[in-house]
């Protein structure tokens, strides 16, 4: 199969699809409809067919994008767009998380597998609430239980959906906290330095952190219209 032809079956499969679709499935599903093939088409090949659907859908009169997200390629709506998409889905689409579920999402995003004890215990407050919220908007599943705990509680993790609503594609595209840190860092200007005991600066960054007694920042609700 030459690759105009692999290009437009790559695009109709990641249209059709109901969920994102990563590269090799994409490679299988090829395979298998056309298994009379004598050369099978092959990984190379398909990310080769991706290149050039992401170039055509980047021109400006596209008001959509082949883009990586939710475990997946998929086409989503272009930023620029977004606001009017939104008149389209209601105030189900505008809805956003509240500050305490976000917070609960925030701490199972960064320290996943993570038990409900755990969440409270860096909370300081009850989470039942809003980690029910997460499970019904299917941002956190079950992943089982821990079983060196009393008590065996369940174990939470964050979902491919929530790779999805926040736009991206695992786990590992979530801010680095100390990148974010870094930015939030305000450092002074010393109008007197003799004003100063040198003597009690922080030996590292880990002293200044607890000093400042700074807390993880929480991940901002990036998701896509489609």
């Amino acid at each position: 199969m030459n690759i105009s032809n692999l290009i437009t079956h790559t695009e109709a499969l990641i249209f059709a699809s109901e969920k994102p679709l990563s590269s090799i499935e994409i490679v299988e599903l090829i395979n298998n409809a056309f298994g009379f093939l004598d050369d099978k088409i092959i990984l190379d090949q398909i990310e080769t067919s991706i290149e050039g659907i992401k170039e055509k859908y980047a021109a400006e009169f596209y008001p959509f994008e082949l883009r990586q997200s939710g475990g997946g390629w998929q086409f989503l709506t272009k930023k620029e767009f977004h606001k009017t998409i939104a008149q389209l889905n209601g105030d189900k689409f505008l809805k956003r998380l509240s500050n305490a579920a976000m917070e609960s999402l925030a701490i199972i995003a960064y320290k996943q597998p993570i038990t409900k004890s755990e969440i409270e215990a860096i909370r300081g407050v009850n989470s039942d609430y809003s980690i029910q919220k997460l499970l019904e908007k299917e941002l956190v599943v079950i992943t089982g239980r821990n079983e060196n705990m009393v008590g065996k509680p369940l174990v939470y993790a964050t979902s491919k959906h929530f790779m999805d609503y926040f736009g991206i594609n695992s786990s590992t595209d979530l801010p680095k906290i100390n990148e974010v840190l870094a930015e939030q860092i305000v450092q002074p200007t010393l109008v007197n330095a003799d004003h100063f005991n040198v003597d009690n600066e922080p030996e590292s960054i880990q002293d200044a952190s607890e000093v400042l007694n700074i807390n993880p920042p929480f991940p901002n609700d990036n998701s896509q219209a489609k």
